[in-house]
């Protein structure tokens, strides 16, 4: 008999048992419950007029609009950057042997750690109150300090070294999921500690390490929003330029959310991708990507040939 020819909700194995496929009516229900929620709500978004969006497709793509785009991916690369090169510093030091560097290590992440990025970034701003001058301890060496302190300077020291904080607790979970056996294994072979690091245990951390790696990045990008208390012209200070002089508020601030989710969008597609790089080493088999799923869900539900009937 064929099993082409059996209702869609029963069919006989080769055994003759008869297969029932099973019930899920809290499924269909939530998905119901959820489709109405998100159609009620898309509705009300493109027919309220507030929402102003024939302003936003006009500014989507101003001038100020795009360079503001630029300044927060370049403000979120250096900052990352930064981040994370001093992060895994940082974390060294923590699990370090001698107790000075393990706590000037915690010192630093507990003052960073503890204390609002808004307000580092106004103190760094406001640094030429602190010290008017800059001199780094070297004779002769008198820096101003109203020149060196920029808004973007002040916004890359008060994100990056926020950031380097976060990172080196990151790092330091990473480094210590390694089983210790792997340090003593390359101390027997006379590996050195500091190649050891970076030649055994970094790369089999590197899988607790990336994903919330992706996700500090994702946040550093809607992070750098706060730089706009600083006057430095990103995503969300060009907007506000822009509202300030055509009072159009909603639609600019639609504009600038707009971007953010497109770009946060962008960088999730390619944390996806870089999990799935490190977790080889962790995983027999990887789950398939979006991309294969959509190929598997077609072929399955091609149309059968006169070859592929199932007999």
């Amino acid at each position: 008999m064929s099993l082409l020819t059996e209702p869609r909700e029963t069919a006989v194995s080769p055994d003759n048992f008869t297969i029932v496929k099973a019930k899920h009516p809290g499924r269909w229900i939530s998905a119901a419950v959820i489709i109405f929620i998100a159609l009620l709500l898309l509705r009300s978004v493109m027919t309220n007029p507030n929402f102003g969006w024939g302003t936003v497709g006009m500014y989507l793509r101003d001038v100020s609009i795009v360079r503001g785009i630029a300044i927060t991916l370049e403000l979120t690369v250096i900052c990352m950057a930064i981040g994370i090169v001093l992060g895994v510093i940082l974390a060294v030091m923590r699990i370090a042997s001698n107790p000075v560097v393990r706590t000037a290590a915690f010192a630093y992440v507990n003052f960073f750690r503890g204390t609002p990025v808004l307000v580092q970034l106004l103190f760094w701003y406001n640094l030429a109150a602190l010290y008017p001058s800059i001199s780094f301890g070297i004779p002769g060496l008198d820096l101003d300090a109203n020149r060196i302190i920029t808004p973007m300077t002040a916004a890359i020291l008060g994100l990056g070294l926020n950031q380097a904080a976060y990172m080196s607790e990151i790092v330091r979970a990473g480094i210590l999921s390694v089983e210790h056996g792997q340090s003593e294994a390359a101390g027997a072979l006379g590996i050195n500690r500091l190649q050891t690091m970076r030649r055994v245990i970094l790369p089999q951390a590197m899988r607790v390490i990336i994903p919330p790696t992706g996700n500090e990045t994702i946040g550093m990008l809607k992070t750098t929003a706060l730089v706009s208390v600083i006057s430095v012209p990103e995503l969300l200070y060009s907007s506000q330029i822009i509202y300030a002089r055509n009072f159009e508020t909603i639609p600019l601030l639609m504009v600038a959310s707009i971007w953010y989710i497109v770009v946060t969008s962008i960088l999730s597609i390619g944390q996806y991708y870089l999990e799935r790089h490190y977790a080889k080493g962790g995983q027999r088999s990887l789950p398939p990507t979006p991309w294969q799923q959509l190929k598997r869900i077609v072929r399955v539900h091609a149309p059968l040939t006169s070859k592929g009937a199932i007999k």
